[in-house]
């Protein structure tokens, strides 16, 4: 892999990170995101352009405003440092292929949808209405073997998640269910079954644990989004590797 490549990629996912940060905040309250200078959150100072610069801003500041020096939420740089590195794994798993697109694609949504979800507990349709043709035409151009398999995978993660949204009486929302289907347009019916799989073992992984640290208590709703996230990543980038693990450790 070119070196240079690398880093082009991983500094093109800071600055995307930062504006993913913005859409994630700024969507579910139905604000603007483009031509609407960032503000602190705390006293609504606009901010200055060196004020926006990825990770290093946060670092030169100490993690607070310089004017009502409240701090600021670990979550900004953690995002853009996060997607510097997803980005750099989606170039060097597909290379400069028409998969690379798809790959950015699928991360900038789940950047997105994961600062929602923690903030809000919500999955805004703006961002998945935005990238649903986007996915759909990336997998004609690109398509998976089989090629129904986006098909199937779509309706599978909405008729999978419909019948879990039933049976808990609301347990996951209507937004994970919609989540899924994108899903399984891009991973295909085996990998959105194994991404399914996934972020109920680290849902509940995580959720004992806060349970058992007294983090939350029982009928504290969690958001679910940041685990399918989670396993979202790991099924693409790793899920061949894990489906091939799980059935020859069964022969």
């Amino acid at each position: 892999m070119n070196p240079m490549l690398i880093l082009l990629f991983f500094l093109l996912g800071l600055i995307f990170g930062s504006f993913f940060n913005v859409v994630g905040i700024r969507v579910p309250q139905k604000l603007p995101f483009v031509n609407d200078r960032s503000i602190c959150p705390h006293c609504s100072r606009p901010l200055k352009w060196y004020e926006l610069i990825p990770v290093s801003s946060y670092i030169f500041q100490r993690g607070k405003c310089r004017y009502c020096h409240k701090n600021i939420s670990l979550l900004y740089p953690a995002i853009e440092l996060i997607t510097g590195v997803l980005f750099v794994l989606c170039y060097i798993e597909t290379g400069l292929t028409p998969e690379l697109v798809t790959a950015l694609s699928l991360i900038s949504m789940l950047i997105m949808i994961l600062v929602s979800d923690i903030k809000y507990m919500l999955i805004p349709n703006k961002i998945l209405g935005f990238f649903l043709p986007l996915f759909i035409t990336m997998r004609v151009i690109q398509p998976l073997e089989p090629w129904w398999s986006s098909i199937a995978g779509a309706f599978a993660g909405i008729l999978i998640l419909a019948v879990i949204i039933l049976m808990s009486r609301g347990g996951m929302g209507a937004g994970d269910m919609k989540l899924f289907g994108l899903l399984g347009i891009v991973l295909g019916l085996e990998k959105v079954l194994l991404a399914l799989f996934i972020s109920c073992m680290i849902g509940a992984v995580v959720g004992i644990g806060l349970l058992l640290f007294k983090v939350i208590d029982r009928k504290q709703p969690v958001p679910f989004g940041p685990y399918i996230v989670v396993a979202s990543v790991i099924t693409y980038f790793f899920g061949d590797t894990l489906i091939i693990w799980y059935f020859n450790s069964l022969m």
